[in-house]
Order: C-alpha cells, then sequence, then structure tokens
C-alpha cells in the first residue's frame, strides 16, 4: 500500500513540475510530448488534485485551461468507466447525457454540412448549405442552457465538497466555447450571397472551433465531471438540482421522466399551503395551469432578458411549441428572416418607446392575430414580453348576438 502511494505521489509532483514548466515557457516543444506521455499514465482524480492545487497557489486560471486542452488529447480509454454508470431515467445526469447525445447529433449534422460546403466547386451556389448551416448552429446555441445549469446548480455543489478546480476551469471552456459559437452565429447570418471560396473560408476560421469546441466539452462531461459528481454529490443534492433545472431550461431535448430522490417532496415556491398568491387571491398550482391552459389563445413569457420562461398548453394550438424552447433566446426560437423584427419589438418595449405591437395574417384559412405586450411593474421597470397569438377565424364570422340567457334556452350548448 505505501508503494502505491508513494507512486501516486511520484506522479503528481512529476506532473506538476511539468505543468510548472510549460507556465514557465520553459522548453514547451520538449515539455509539451513528456506531459502528453505522462497524462496517459495517470487517472484523472490526481490530475484533478494537481489541477487545484495549482490553482490555490495562484496559477491562473487560462494557463490551467491550456493543460485542460492537452489532458483532452491524451486521455488514456483504459483509465475510464468503461460504461457509464447507470442512473434512473429524469436524473439529472440522465438528462445532461442526453442533451449530450442531442448535441452530438447536431454536430454529426453540422460536420456533414461543411463536408458538402468543402466541396463546392468554383462558381456554385452555396447559399442553400449557408441556410442550413444558420439553422443547425441556431439549434447548437441551447447549450446555454446546458452550460447554465452547469454553472449555477452543479458547480455550488461540488464547491461544497472542496472541489473548486474543475469548475473553475470547466467554466471558463464554456467561456471559450460560448464566444466560439457567438461568432459562428453572427458570421452566419451575414453570409447570404457568399461565394463557394467565402463559404470554405469560413470553416477553419470560425465553423469548425465552434463545433470541436462543443465536442471536446461533450467528451470532458462524459468522461470527466459527470462520474465525479457521482462519485461525490449525495442524494438530495441531486433532488435541488432536479428542483432548479426546470427554471434553466434543458438542451434540445425534453426530459422523459421526472425524477426525485425517495422520500424528498420537491420544493416549490408557492406559499406554505401550496398555493400560488397573487395580489387578487390565489391558486393551487394545478388550478393555475388549467386556468392558463384553457384561455382560447397561446400565451408565451419571455423575460425581461429575452429568455423563454413559459407558455401556455391549451388543446389547440396556434404555433408548435415545445417544452425545450424553455429557457431559449427568444431570438432563437424564430426563422433567421424576422429576428431583426422581433429585437426590434423587444428593445422597443425594454427602452420604453412602444407598450404593444399587433399583427395578423391568414394563414391556412384560419384568420390569426398576434400581439406582443410589454410587462412593466408598478414602478415602470420591464419585467419582459408576452406573445398572444389568437384564431379570430370563429369570432370574425359572429352576426346578431347571443346572450347569457340562450344557454339555458338552447340546452347549455349549441
Amino acid at each position: 500500500m505505501s508503494e502505491l502511494i508513494l507512486d501516486q505521489q511520484r506522479r503528481m509532483a512529476l506532473l506538476k513540475h511539468m505543468i510548472l514548466q510549460l507556465h514557465g515557457g520553459e522548453a514547451p516543444d520538449a515539455v509539451r510530448p513528456q506531459l502528453i506521455r505522462l497524462l496517459g499514465r495517470v487517472p484523472y482524480d490526481e490530475v484533478v488534485a494537481v489541477e487545484q492545487e495549482l490553482i490555490g497557489e495562484g496559477m491562473p486560471t487560462e494557463e490551467i485551461l491550456k493543460f485542460c486542452d492537452l489532458h483532452k488529447l491524451a486521455l488514456n480509454p483504459s483509465l475510464l468507466p468503461e460504461e457509464e454508470r447507470p442512473v434512473p431515467a429524469g436524473h439529472p445526469v440522465d438528462v445532461l447525457r442526453a442533451e449530450n447525445r442531442a448535441l452530438g447529433w447536431e454536430l454529426d449534422a453540422v460536420r456533414a454540412l461543411l463536408e458538402q460546403v468543402a466541396a463546392l466547386d468554383e462558381g456554385a451556389d452555396a447559399n442553400e448549405l449557408l441556410h442550413d448551416l444558420r439553422v443547425r448552429f441556431n439549434a447548437l446555441m441551447d447549450v446555454e442552457k446546458h452550460y447554465l445549469r452547469k454553472e449555477h446548480l452543479l458547480f455550488p455543489f461540488l464547491e461544497k465538497h472542496g472541489i473548486t478546480g474543475p469548475p473553475t476551469v470547466m467554466w471558463g471552456k464554456h467561456d471559450e466555447t460560448r464566444a466560439l459559437l457567438k461568432g459562428a452565429v453572427e458570421t452566419l447570418a451575414a453570409a447570404p450571397g457568399a461565394t463557394a471560396a467565402e463559404a470554405r473560408a469560413l470553416i477553419p476560421l470560425v465553423l469548425a472551433p465552434a463545433v470541436e469546441a462543443i465536442a471536446g466539452m461533450i467528451d470532458k462531461e462524459q468522461q470527466i465531471l459527470l462520474p465525479m459528481c457521482l462519485d461525490t454529490l449525495d442524494e438530495a443534492e441531486w433532488g435541488a438540482i432536479a428542483d432548479g433545472s426546470a427554471d434553466l431550461g434543458y438542451c434540445l431535448v425534453v426530459p422523459e421522466a421526472e425524477w426525485r430522490p425517495a422520500g424528498i417532496a420537491a420544493a416549490t415556491e408557492a406559499g406554505g399551503d401550496g398555493r400560488v398568491r397573487l395580489p387578487s387571491g390565489s391558486f393551487t398550482p394545478a388550478q393555475l395551469q388549467a386556468a392558463l391552459n384553457a384561455i382560447p389563445f397561446d400565451i408565451t413569457f419571455v423575460d425581461a432578458d429575452d429568455t423563454v420562461r413559459y407558455f401556455s398548453e391549451g388543446r389547440e394550438r396556434i404555433f408548435a411549441r415545445t417544452r425545450a424552447i424553455i429557457g431559449r433566446k427568444v431570438e432563437y426560437c424564430h426563422p433567421p428572416k424576422s429576428v431583426a423584427i422581433v429585437q426590434k419589438i423587444l428593445s422597443d418595449f425594454r427602452e420604453g418607446r412602444e407598450s404593444h405591437a399587433q399583427f395578423w395574417i391568414e394563414l391556412g384559412g384560419k384568420f390569426l392575430c398576434i400581439e406582443y405586450f410589454a410587462l412593466r411593474d408598478e414602478a415602470g421597470t420591464f419585467l419582459g414580453t408576452l406573445e398572444v397569438s389568437q384564431d379570430l377565424t370563429a369570432k370574425r364570422a359572429l352576426t346578431g348576438q347571443q346572450r347569457l340567457l340562450n344557454y339555458v334556452q338552447e340546452g347549455g350548448h349549441e
């Protein structure tokens, strides 16, 4: 046993020495290959311990981030779990894994499109492929909700257990990925009309780096972060993470099941008796949900940060909605051609220039009315936007009058 401990101490000391050599700029071309070879033999918990020790001694996170990428290159499959540890359906880890699979499918689709762009002949029309890439990258922007749940729910519990290095490093990788993804989306938004040569040039400059950043984060989560969390957090902590997850939203998927630790009730923001209290009355959560779903139009609430937080789920939908949009920026819920208009409305509401916008269209034989309302508190502070969509076809055709007494006379219904 003492020999094993001594070997571990030697490995960690050597690892720390080599990282410090790189940090000091000493012979990086010589140190880097040695470090990669060593990492292939070091279990990740030892690497984490060294990372945390270096951060505690004051090494900048930026330097650890560079090392983090080296570790990704050197991961030894023999040191990783052979199979994913099973968790119940709906458990936060189950949801994170499902989101990573969905992100992987999107990345595969993007890579296939990039191959088609790379193969374009001179003079070929690149617009259709660029449009498809815009759609796919807009979908990838959903990864923000995945990262937010890690940052605001998962990392705090790791830190309570004294694990501060990996969350710090991974949050830094999130920010790098966000910047790359934002750059790719903005570049594609300005790309219509690009030549085949210009489209090809976008691949190594902005598109491929964003793809590989997301893919790298998926690997780090699956191979390192999630196993570490399962080793560290208890059932009550996972329950608290599950409680807070819906508020931040889910990435590309909706959990197939709702999971709760045995014997632990779900948290609620309602009153002590479970009722949601408002100045003019109260509801149970079930009553409130039923009331909102019974109104004869669709409502969607977007908060002051332009993030979708709620939509009603009535029987007759005007426009398709899935729960995957919760926590998503509203601009990514609209086709590219209408994004600028939506942003203009939200900007006018936020700045107080307007409080209402109304539109009506005829679609599929129906007369539809779409309205946006600025929501403000009593002090005038902007709270968000309410979108109301209503099918007015039947109401538009009404003539004469229908009084309340007619309900009894006509048997209660038509």
